[in-house]
């Protein structure tokens, strides 16, 4: 077993470092795809060491998980833009669900090399994944709790567990592995829904 060597204070240059291979990683995988390529691989192409990579990130799931983080921050941020222009907690609603799928499909579909990293993460469970879900778990409690205040939604049922209800109606557009089966209805799905979801929240 290696014996572990206490890492420096990382600063500034190290910070650009692992963003020049995780930028480099990004590139090398969508051109050959996460699976099938190695930190080995990685290595030749960016022009590092593996073992220079490696002080950086302990393996290539840490990268991938960089990766992941770095797309659903950017599906995050558009959704919470596009809830934070709308002034009626109802509309707020529609708006996450409306841009949560195009987002989606947008990131998850348009490379498809770079959709097995999501896939990889929705599967193995990756923290960059669970966190994103508990974020938008968290968004979605936000926007009940200002509907309960301003009289749109109902106050009767456990905020948490509705946020949870809607969170499971919402996850076949959020999930990439249960996204690709859903890829038929992402048209029309997302105003059907959200209009059942406000019906149930009916004061």
């Amino acid at each position: 077993m290696k014996k572990a060597i206490p890492s420096p204070v990382r600063g500034p240059a190290d910070h650009e470092v692992r963003n020049q291979i995780v930028a480099a990683a990004t590139e090398h995988f969508s051109r050959y795809g996460y699976e099938k390529t190695t930190v080995s691989d990685l290595a030749k192409a960016i022009g590092f060491s593996k073992a220079y990579i490696y002080k950086f990130f302990e393996s290539k799931q840490a990268i991938g998980e960089m990766i992941c983080a770095n797309c659903l921050s950017q599906i995050e941020t558009e959704v919470r833009a596009a809830v934070a222009e709308a002034e009626l907690p109802p509309e707020k609603l529609r708006r996450m669900f409306k841009v949560f799928t195009q987002a989606s499909l947008r990131l998850f579909f348009q490379d498809r090399k770079l959709y097995e990293i999501a896939a990889s993460a929705a599967t193995e469970q990756w923290q960059a994944a669970r966190a994103y879900e508990e974020r938008v778990q968290q968004l979605l409690q936000e926007v009940l709790q200002e509907g309960r205040q301003s009289g749109d939604f109902e106050r009767k049922t456990p905020l948490d567990e509705t946020a949870m209800a809607i969170y499971l109606v919402l996850r076949p557009y959020l999930n990439p592995l249960m996204l690709q089966h859903s890829f038929d209805y992402t048209d029309t799905a997302p105003a059907h829904l959200s209009s059942l979801v406000l019906r149930s929240l009916s004061p």
